[in-house]
């Protein structure tokens, strides 16, 4: 994997960038739709093609319960598994491990936890951590890490983080014995504390890691904090290598962030809000169960060129939604996630146009949606 820093926006620090994968080039700014099971809910990978997706994420803690990683890979790997050929990124399973809390015991060897299928007991290091992903065949891989909840207190995070330097040293170890044509990626921790995040940034550099997340973050603190740790961070994350932050977040939460430098995001908020009726627009977000929109004729948003808009009433779209219709689910997920690639798009924009200060300031004085 290659990246190329393209063009940067004079008085912020957003980017556009592209990086190159075996499975095709991915501009940056990106959002990455979330397929935790082979899957992105309620849409086909055609219809994410239509929308332009460029790169899904799955997660490897899933697909190593059901069906298996080594049954993925028997059948050709994720790629063919799941019919879609461009771009995946696989995360390590470490959020998951961390929310299931009481099913799990972390140590400094790994992470011991029951599965929330059946039960059984698992093993989780950082060396499966890399060949589950392997097996998977994804184009990015990430390491395993230990994630916290906020709050947390200082000894905490610094034992987590701790932890997460050690795991991310023996993941970069075992995957250059594997050698794939994947990358893998650092996860900087350290919860709220600056100095923990400096050194975890610090020492993940020094290991030479193709790419950079921020994680632990989206776990409850809140939203100016959230901002202000990326400022924290970005300073010790190298300029040529791409940043991801993950689990992140609103479109106005992009906005922010690709103005701190940040150039990849994933997150579940536009699938999940479209399968509970919460649907986005330039004007904040509606609710279509709502009865106020019964014999509402006009589309979802009169601006948005998704085929939602341009064919169904907000009258239908309730119609199915109270009527619990499976279409309503795969009309919402289209919207939304067009609303979020278009956003992506808008904000490629103003960064090649250098006007990247005039976006934020629109999307700040719209609110946040």
């Amino acid at each position: 994997m290659t990246f190329e820093l393209l063009t940067q926006d004079p008085r912020t620090k957003a980017r556009r960038g592209r990086l190159h994968t075996p499975h095709g080039v991915i501009d940056t700014p990106v959002f990455m739709p979330v397929g935790t099971q082979a899957t992105v809910k309620s849409i086909t990978p055609h219809q994410l093609r239509d929308l332009n997706v460029e790169i899904l994420l799955c997660n490897s803690y899933h697909l190593y319960l059901r069906p298996g990683h080594e049954a993925v890979a028997r059948l050709g790997g994720l790629h063919r598994f799941m019919g879609w050929d461009r771009p995946i990124l696989t995360d390590s399973g470490g959020f998951q491990v961390f929310s299931l809390n009481s099913l799990r015991d972390i140590n400094d060897d790994g992470v011991r936890f029951q599965s929330h299928l059946d039960g059984s007991t698992h093993f989780l290091s950082p060396e499966l951590a890399v060949d589950i992903q392997a097996a998977l065949g994804s184009d990015i891989m990430m390491i395993l890490d230990d994630c916290l909840a906020y709050p947390s207190s200082h000894v905490d995070a610094q034992r987590s983080m701790t932890r997460s330097l050690a795991w991310a040293e023996r993941c970069h170890r075992h995957f250059e014995k594997v050698q794939r044509p994947q990358a893998l990626f650092g996860i900087v921790q350290g919860s709220i504390y600056p100095d923990l995040r400096k050194e975890s940034a610090e020492r993940l550099v020094a290991l030479g890691f193709p790419g950079y997340a921020i994680g632990g973050l989206a776990v409850g603190e809140p939203k100016p904090l959230l901002y202000e740790i990326i400022d924290q961070v970005e300073p010790y994350l190298p300029e040529e290598r791409p940043r991801y932050l993950m689990g992140v977040g609103t479109p106005a939460d992009l906005v922010e962030a690709v103005g701190r430098g940040v150039d990849m995001f994933d997150c579940v908020m536009p699938t999940r809000h479209a399968r509970n009726g919460w649907l986005f627009t330039k004007d904040g977000h509606i609710v279509i169960k709502h009865s106020k929109y019964k014999e509402d004729p006009e589309p979802i948003d009169s601006t948005c060129a998704c085929t939602v808009c341009r064919t169904y009433s907000r009258a239908y779209l309730r119609h199915l939604f109270i009527a619990n219709e499976i279409l309503s689910s795969v009309l919402n997920t289209i919207h939304n996630l067009h609303f979020y690639l278009d956003t992506i798009r808008r904000i490629r924009q103003f960064i090649e146009l250098h006007r990247y200060e005039d976006f934020l300031g629109e999307t700040r004085r719209m609110g946040a949606h």
